[in-house]
């Protein structure tokens, strides 16, 4: 293409300009790196040598390890997947944008949840629509309506089978791997905020706007206890990877624990001052539960001291979400109403100058009795979106996070190549004007490209949207089910449907025919006016009634009848059956049926298998012997 550009400058191009596609970013981690580290790799148990060896460029840092990749394959430049370094959760970290996905009709990401296998991000919107995007190239894939009301939460089973949504409605549906709605529930009558999957997959619990939480059995759909205890709209539900451990936090400010067999409330934290957002056990082991709420903090609790442990601060808003990295425990990101994400480390306190440090609670004398600790951002992106954040997801590999907003706007993020650090001075870390003045974003070319984006996922999804919309229901003819009234075009031609009975229906109705002694409620004298003016046919006879219709003869054949005795339009009724010619096949001819139906039936000559095989030689068949 830029040989084209070049040639059309110099004269020597004779067709017309073509605009100049950007180029899609992709992940950092693909099927070659991936596979390369799998086949190369060590097992940690082995212990290599500790020999420091020269590394030519930045790459290496994070590309290269002795422990990991032998010597022979340190010319490879690929990053190495999160977990091959689980000592090193700064590692992870996504500080680059990779892209920006939005629909044509645009609606606020209220979900966003990552496929088990990682090929596809699944978008769940204001407007009841899932939308699927592509894993590597974040191009659109397809969409389809799954709710009539806004979705807020959905989340796949443990064994990556099965898919559950909620929306305002209260309604809970089922959905395959291939998004094939096998079920639907009506789980509650107020909006359901939250779903969690039990570690078995055998039930899930659910927390709604009505201050309860129900347990349901997963294949039967039937509701089997009621968790009462909040006294507000209960906003976020989790169920423990490994154990019967429920977690909720509502609008009265608390954190409750549950029991699921019993429904018994085991413990209420009181750490928060403000209604809760969200509530997420760590999914690796366990031990760690972080919480969010509309009071600027994140909290830390440790389930085996039953106290909050962290103070994630930072944030000048709401936090509206969080979310735990895949491998590294110790790595949080956080989403706030102000549209910005920050990412935590809480081995890492990064306490600001001027700022007193605190003490974690595992190294004081008291772990029962010091303060939390107080963590600060690993790093800010602080404007990462321009309105709240609603859902976060990690990609199951690690290296991907996917973000939701009410910006109508889903964006990738990974992490930053070894010695980059273009990456931290872009409108996203230091929002548009700074990013201007600094010379590092132009905002006229940032329009441009968004709009080119925004074209090329326009004709994604031109050429990947399926019409999943019921057809129209038209106008059938009475008493003939499955044929349908015909539609009149422009031209004033019949298209479609009972062509050949549209006049029939347009025919006008039938005269009026007064009874012999007039009309009841009507003057005699007005009645006899009527009849000689001819406005009305003349009644019958007094005693005859109306004629009775002529009966037709058995076997009678209306194609005999004289022209005008049928409607215009209608067409003839099949002749009897003993007027076709020749009979049917395998009956006799009308000769040999006997009068009254009672003839009897004759098996037509089968064809001779003789004058079969000469009919197939003569196609060429069957001419040498075998």
């Amino acid at each position: 293409m830029d040989r084209d550009y070049q040639n059309a400058y110099n004269g020597n191009y004779d067709g017309g300009y073509r605009r100049q596609v950007g180029k899609r970013a992709v992940t950092d981690i693909g099927g070659s790196s991936m596979v390369q580290w799998m086949r190369n790799r060590q097992p940690r148990w082995k212990g290599p040598p500790k020999v420091e060896i020269e590394r030519p460029s930045a790459s290496y840092i994070v590309d290269v390890r002795r422990s990991m990749i032998p010597f022979t394959t340190y010319k490879s430049h690929t990053i190495l997947p999160p977990t091959a370094r689980p000592q090193s959760p700064a590692d992870a970290i996504p500080a680059k944008h990779l892209h920006s996905s939005l629909n044509k009709a645009r609606h606020a990401v209220n979900v966003v949840r990552w496929t088990p296998e990682g090929r596809r991000l699944l978008t769940g919107s204001y407007s009841g629509e899932f939308t699927l995007w592509n894993g590597t190239a974040f191009n659109f894939e397809t969409i389809m309506q799954a709710h009539d009301v806004a979705i807020r939460a959905a989340t796949y089973s443990h064994n990556e089978d099965w898919l559950l949504s909620a929306c305002n409605d209260g309604v809970i549906k089922y959905w395959q791997p291939n998004f094939n709605n096998v079920k639907a529930i009506q789980a509650h009558n107020d909006p359901i905020r939250g779903i969690a999957f039990a570690p078995n997959d055998t039930k899930f619990v659910t927390a709604s706007d009505d201050a309860t939480l129900k347990i349901f059995d997963f294949s039967g759909g039937v509701e089997e206890s009621t968790l009462t205890g909040h006294n507000w709209d209960a906003k976020s539900v989790d169920w423990h990877p490994t154990k019967g451990l429920l977690v909720s936090g509502s609008k009265d400010h608390q954190v409750k624990l549950w029991d699921p067999r019993t429904g018994r409330c085991l413990t209420t934290l009181h750490g928060h001052k403000n209604t809760l957002a969200k509530t997420l056990f760590e999914p690796r082991q366990g031990q760690l539960l972080a919480t969010c709420g509309r009071d600027q903090v994140a909290r830390i609790f440790d389930l085996r001291m039953m106290r909050d442990i962290c103070l994630l601060r930072g944030h000048e808003k709401e936090v509206s979400t969080l979310t735990w990295h895949p491998f590294h425990t110790c790595l949080l990101s956080t989403g706030g109403n102000d549209g910005s994400i920050y990412h935590y480390l809480l081995n890492e306190p990064n306490t600001p100058p001027n700022t007193a440090t605190t003490v974690a609670p595992y190294d004081s004398a008291e772990p029962a009795n010091s303060p939390a600790q107080t963590v600060y951002p690993a790093h800010r992106l602080q404007h990462a979106h321009d309105a709240p954040v609603w859902s976060l997801d990690w990609h199951p590999l690690g290296h991907i996070l996917a973000s939701g907003s009410n910006d109508r706007v889903t964006r990738f993020w990974t992490r930053a190549r070894p010695g980059e650090t273009d990456c931290f001075n872009d409108r996203w870390h230091l929002g548009e004007g700074a990013a201007e003045s600094q010379g590092v974003w132009n905002a006229r070319m940032g329009r441009r490209s968004a709009r080119e984006e925004e074209e090329m996922e326009m004709e994604d999804e031109a050429d990947g949207l399926v019409d999943q919309t019921m057809p129209s229901r038209q106008p059938v003819l009475p008493g003939l089910p499955g044929l349908t009234l015909p539609s009149t075009s422009n031209d004033g031609t019949s298209v479609g449907g009972a062509q050949n009975l549209q006049s029939v229906v347009n025919l006008p109705p039938p005269p009026l025919i007064p009874p012999p002694g007039g009309i009841p409620g009507m003057d005699p004298a007005k009645f006899a006016e009527l009849l000689a003016s001819g406005k009305l046919p003349p009644p019958p006879l007094p005693g005859q009634g109306l004629p009775p219709p002529p009966m037709l003869p058995p076997n009678f054949d209306f194609s005999k009848l004289p022209p005008g005795m049928l409607p215009p339009g209608f067409p003839p009724p099949p002749p009897p059956f003993g007027a076709v010619a020749g009979g049917l096949p395998g009956m006799g001819s009308n000769d040999n049926m006997g009068g009254g139906g009672s003839g009897v039936r004759r098996r037509g000559p089968l064809p001779s298998q003789q004058e079969s095989l000469k009919e197939e030689q003569r196609k060429g068949k069957y001419r040498s012997a075998r």
